[in-house]
């Protein structure tokens, strides 16, 4: 990682100016904006450049971008759809965002993050000369019970192993996901959005992309209304705006939405709580109020 950081810092600095051009860019110049082993994101002015994790495919990472070139008004399009390999890492470029405020919970765009989802539910992925890939939702929640299982014993463990077992095969990544197959984010929460220029906002982050069960993409804030995380009200707007909007994992006629959102929701619960355990073990700490009202909805969601 010592390597990857200034080499990619070297590429934002010359995407963002032409050769020999002086550089003005401010604190917007190499600003580590995030440092994991799924993602290493550099900005500098106006260009920010992310090296994807090193497992990437080329070829489906490809589709994805072009897909994204091909939604400019719902996700944030790339400088370019081909990836510039970087040591052990493939890299793109895209335009600088403004990300959601994390300190004023109270502004958080619910109703155009819901718009958004229900744009990308309706769009058609293609067509290409490759499949689009499936929605990877699903495989990183069975990645999460992967790295439950290697951090070791814990107390809270077991309620949520309990609760994964109970789950179907396709919310496991063991099968196909029922129904119609449809465009989907695949990781969407609110980190996930970016305000543009223009003021409008945009999703990020295509590494997820691909064809699935857009119920998936509704998961995350449906788990937090469920385990008591948000607030009815903010849950309302939400899915009211994704039902306007004519978004297709729901029913539009204001029937009952937990048919469509239990299992997933379930699914995001326990990928939730299982990456929280995981944390706290890193740590050496015990589980705070938000991680364990997610392991507590597991013990539940088991019990039923």
């Amino acid at each position: 990682m010592t390597t990857l950081l200034p080499a990619l810092t070297a590429k934002a600095k010359s995407r963002a100016h032409p050769p020999g051009a002086p550089c003005a860019c401010g604190e917007a110049t190499g600003t580590v904006l995030a440092d994991r082993p799924d993602a290493t994101v550099i900005r500098h002015g106006g260009i920010v450049a992310k090296a994807h994790a090193q497992d990437t495919h080329p070829a489906e990472l490809a589709i994805r971008l072009a897909v994204a070139a091909r939604l400019p008004t719902t996700l944030l399009a790339p400088l370019h759809t081909t990836p510039t390999p970087l040591h052990d890492r493939l890299v793109t470029f895209w335009p600088h965002g403004t990300p959601v405020d994390r300190d004023d919970p109270d502004a958080a765009p619910w109703e155009a993050t819901a718009t958004l989802l229900a744009r990308l539910h309706n769009a058609e992925p293609g067509p290409f000369p490759h499949p689009l890939p499936a929605m990877r939702g699903p495989a990183k929640a069975a990645r999460a019970i992967e790295r439950l299982r290697a951090a070791g014993p814990h107390s809270a463990a077991d309620p949520v192993l309990r609760a994964w077992h109970a789950l179907p095969p396709w919310a496991r990544a063991e099968a196909p996901a029922p129904g119609p197959p449809r465009l989907c984010h695949g990781d969407l929460h609110l980190g996930q959005l970016v305000r543009a220029p223009d003021g409008t906002w945009l999703l990020i982050d295509v590494d997820d992309l691909g064809v699935g069960d857009p119920a998936w993409d509704l998961a995350r804030p449906a788990a937090w209304y469920a385990c008591g995380l948000l607030a009815p009200e903010e849950w309302t707007r939400f899915l009211d705006a994704y039902r306007a909007a004519r978004g297709p994992a729901v029913p539009s006629d204001g029937a009952d939405p937990w048919p469509a959102l239990d299992i997933p929701a379930r699914a995001l619960t326990v990928q939730t709580a299982a990456l929280a355990i995981v944390k706290a073990v890193a740590a050496d700490r015990p589980l705070d109020e938000v991680e364990q009202a997610l392991t507590d909805a597991c013990d539940r969601m088991s019990r039923t």
